[in-house]
């Protein structure tokens, strides 16, 4: 395909068809003969708005009340000056947040005053909106970016206005996928939700683990948050972490599923009403829903340790979800945390911004918690307002098309024009020109030709796959090699559509069982073992190391794993009855005794089957949490009926049992010891310690 074919497909295929485009000129022919497109001339104009490197950015110091976050970090400073940008930071701007001057001078920045940064910004990036006195400086005709919150701050939209400036609301952002990565508000509550837990650890008078030391048991923490967003997400993963048992409540179906593979238990009412409003937040439920809710919340009230609250309505006050009644039945030492309480608070004994005790429970009504953590509140900042600077225009140009949705939703004032709520889309329709090619006949060759090269690559690939598996004949030493090769396959496709569908919060316990399943090879050591009661040659030493060793690994792996499916271990959850597995595996087992000792040949290769099945089966049952025990018992049962078929198709002495006895027994014991005395909360020792033999 020559050039001018391909640059006229990228232009048709960017521009709907059409085959002009604004910043190109192309004049092309179709030669009747040879369908194919020649290309005369193409020449590129200039990209749609100003320059970076004729554009000034200016990072002033934030002065509203407490706040230590800045807009833009020396990483991101860098970023922006290597784009072209002149970037000025206000003196001081960063110190707390721990960025000093010296650090963004080191990225290219100009440390400068404030009344020269005001005058000389050709856009201004902040956290918190503006104040009248900083609007006051502002340069006219400028450009503002920052949190802003139109609908609570029309006095400072019209102050703006009068200086004919140009804003955008990083709060209005719309929460689309493209938009994620300028998503700020999503970034905030992020740590938002993860203060929140600190901040009541830090109040709460016990461990949040529960634990168990020479001096007595201590009991785990419970912590209920009520909202499964952004925030609410990061509060459960946090307490979790910390070793609290969680639950968690939200109106919208869809969190439950994120909920549970956190480890957290989700709450539930007897009235099916979805809650899913716009832009991933809750909306206002019925007055049933709201009474069945709150007679939930009533009877959780009186068990729990901890309380965090995240529910929000967008333009609404913030839901009053726990009254005054609910927080005098907790518990003497109870922590409350009000996510919402710059919205009011969805506690009715919330003071925004305060720390207080009512009661005898300890409410944290603070409003700033992405600030108290500023390092961390700005560097994730930084990197959304940067990202979201940089998409507005194209080629190192600032220009603002209103026809882009992240834009359009996100402006609130174009020069001093008032742009909120968000306007309309103009359909451009265009007609054609007697001189345009036939849309319908270009698309057609297209069309013709992408799925052409479609089909050729998927055929090649087949043919490249079932032609190399078929030559590998070619190769093949002797009539054994095709039936490595057919169970390496087959098993290998097994174990991938098992371990795929794995729930997040199983991973270490999965990982745990799969290494004390590949300790089964201890077979292979006990096929090679042979002696008296020690062995007599340096294959057979090895062979009894290997079968010593993996016996370490069994019998440790699936303590390891049992314990770690503990810890999901609630005690609402009804009794187990795990030794009833017990019963299949003394079955596989005497069955396989009565076939060996009567001479039914085929009994050793049918129980190697049972053993490969039980052991796919543990895999696929810690795929899931209701099944993982099962998975794990399975697991047990599998390895097991494997070393007894392998044991039963040897001819051994009885001094060679007893060093297989021995061999076996003493590594099982001490595999038992070491995963005993893992830490139950200890993830990492868990995790090397199941690998180290593999």
């Amino acid at each position: 395909m020559s050039y001018g074919f391909k640059r006229a497909s990228s232009v048709l295929v960017n521009n709907g068809g059409h085959l002009f485009e604004k910043n190109y000129s192309l004049v092309l022919r179709i030669n009747p003969k040879t369908s194919s497109f020649r290309r005369f001339n193409s020449a590129k104009t200039e990209p749609e708005g100003i320059s970076y490197k004729n554009i000034t950015i200016g990072v002033p110091k934030e002065t509203f009340l407490n706040e230590r976050r800045v807009a833009i970090t020396p990483a991101v400073t860098q970023t922006l000056v290597k784009k072209g940008f002149k970037v000025f930071v206000e003196e001081n701007a960063g110190v707390l947040a721990k960025f000093p001057n010296s650090q963004y001078e080191a990225s290219g920045a100009t440390v400068t005053q404030s009344k020269n940064l005001y005058s000389s910004s050709d856009i201004l990036l902040k956290v918190r909106p503006p104040s009248i006195e900083e609007i006051a400086n502002l340069k006219n005709d400028s450009n503002l970016i920052s949190f802003f919150y139109p609908s609570q701050n029309k006095e400072l939209i019209e102050e703006l206005q009068k200086k004919n400036m140009t804003l955008f609301a990083m709060d209005c952002i719309p929460r689309i996928s493209r938009a994620q990565v300028f998503d700020a508000l999503s970034s905030m509550a992020n740590i938002a939700g993860y203060k929140a837990v600190l901040e009541a650890a830090n109040n709460f008078g016990r461990f949040l683990t529960g634990q168990i030391t020479a001096a007595g048991k201590v009991p785990p923490c419970k912590v209920m948050v009520i909202g499964g967003g952004v925030a609410g997400l990061s509060s459960i993963g946090t307490a979790r972490n910390m070793g609290a048992i969680v639950r968690a409540f939200d109106t919208r179906s869809a969190v439950k599923e994120q909920v549970q593979s956190m480890g957290a238990e989700f709450l539930e009412i007897n009235l099916k009403e979805e809650g899913e409003g716009q832009g991933g937040y809750a909306k206002e439920m019925s007055k049933e829903f709201i009474e069945a809710e709150m007679a939930l919340f009533a009877k959780q009230c009186k068990e729990i340790d901890i309380l965090i609250t995240t529910a929000l309505i967008p333009g609404k006050p913030a839901p009053k979800l726990i009254t005054k009644q609910m927080i005098e039945s907790m518990k003497p030492g109870s922590v409350v945390v009000d996510l919402a309480a710059e919205a009011g608070g969805n506690i009715e004994t919330t003071r925004p911004g305060e720390l207080y005790v009512y009661k005898d429970v300890v409410h944290i009504g603070y409003t700033d918690l992405p600030s108290r953590l500023p390092t961390q509140s700005s560097t994730l900042y930084a990197n959304n307002i940067s990202k979201f600077l940089l998409s507005i225009g194209k080629q190192d140009h600032f220009h603002i098309d209103l026809n882009d949705e992240v834009v359009r939703g996100s402006i609130i004032l174009n020069r001093g024009e008032l742009m909120w709520p968000p306007p309309k889309v103009e359909t451009v329709v265009q007609t054609d020109t007697p001189k345009q090619i036939k849309k319908e006949e270009v698309k057609k060759l297209l069309t013709d030709a992408d799925y052409f090269r479609k089909y050729l690559k998927d055929s090649l690939v087949y043919t490249t796959g079932l032609s190399g598996l078929i030559s590998m004949s070619l190769i093949s030493p002797n009539p054994a090699f095709a039936n490595m090769v057919t169970t390496f396959a087959l098993s290998g496709i097994v174990g991938y559509h098992t371990v795929w569908s794995v729930t997040p919060a199983l991973h270490s316990p999965l990982m745990s069982v799969t290494n004390a399943i590949s300790g089964i090879t201890a077979a292979g050591g006990l096929l090679l073992m042979g002696g008296g009661y020690f062995p007599s040659t340096t294959a057979q030493w090895l062979a009894m190391s290997a079968a010593f060793i993996s016996s370490i690994n069994i019998t440790g792996g699936f303590i390891i794993t049992q314990r770690m499916l503990d810890m999901f271990k609630r005690p609402t959850d009804p009794k187990e009855f795990n030794y009833l597995y017990g019963i299949p595996a003394l079955a596989s087992l005497g069955t396989y005794g009565y076939g060996i000792t009567n001479g039914f040949d085929d009994t050793t290769n049918l129980a190697y089957l049972a053993a490969s099945l039980c052991c796919v089966g543990a895999l696929g049952g810690l795929s899931s949490q209701p099944s993982a025990r099962l998975g794990n018992a399975l697991g047990m049962i599998g390895v097991s009926t494997g070393l007894a078929a392998t044991l039963g198709q040897l001819n051994i002495t009885n001094e060679l049992a007893a060093q297989m006895g021995v061999t076996l027994g003493l590594g099982g014991i001490i595999g038992a010891i070491i995963a005993k005395k893992i830490p139950i909360t200890g993830k990492i020792p868990i995790k090397l310690y199941s690998r180290k033999f593999v």
